[in-house]
């Protein structure tokens, strides 16, 4: 019922708008201050897999040994990865474009930072992901998902073909059915 409701209804439209702009804001500024300011993953990886060990340990081991042997030597690509990633998934919700893939790509940074033993407001937009995600396409119509969607559907016809342009030496371009 609640599903239907976020899945069609037109005021929970415009409440997803609101929740997709505020989610989308929060990750384009984070990311953007993370591009231009500068950013190193080093320290917080670190300050994590401390974390996972001893008696008072916030972060579980098996997440810990994953930081310490997969993210601490990779902190290079993270340092790259994370800062677009999250001005991405900022841009892609504000635009409303692919909408619950941006949603779904900020709720696994999210986890990712929860799981590292941060919360500040992870756990909030986590949340809000979540409603945004199981609202699927009605969360992105009003954005550019109302065109682009119908596009890329478009693209492919109901026996799952694509359509695609080809062009042979001075011949113009023709259209040509390819089955999957």
């Amino acid at each position: 019922m609640f599903s239907n409701f976020l899945k069609t209804n037109k005021v929970a439209m415009w409440i997803l708008t609101v929740i997709r702009v505020y989610l989308g804001y929060t990750w384009l500024t984070g990311g953007w201050h993370k591009l231009t300011g500068g950013f190193d993953a080093t320290g917080f990886l670190t300050g994590a897999v401390a974390k996972s060990t001893g008696e008072g340990a916030t972060v579980q081991a098996w997440w810990g040994t994953f930081l310490q042997h997969v993210a601490l030597p990779g902190a290079e690509a993270f340092n790259i990865i994370v800062p677009l990633g999250e001005f991405l998934v900022g841009l892609g919700l504000i635009l409303g474009t692919f909408t619950t893939f941006a949603a779904l790509m900020g709720l696994v940074m999210n986890a990712a930072f929860l799981f590292s033993g941060t919360v500040s407001t992870n756990a909030q937009m986590l949340l809000l992901e979540v409603i945004v995600i199981a609202a699927a396409a009605n969360a992105g119509k009003i954005g550019l998902d109302r065109f682009v969607l119908p596009y890329l559907r478009g693209l492919f016809n109901k026996k799952g073909t694509a359509k695609a342009v080809e062009k042979t030496p001075n011949q113009p371009l023709k259209e040509v059915k390819h089955t999957a």
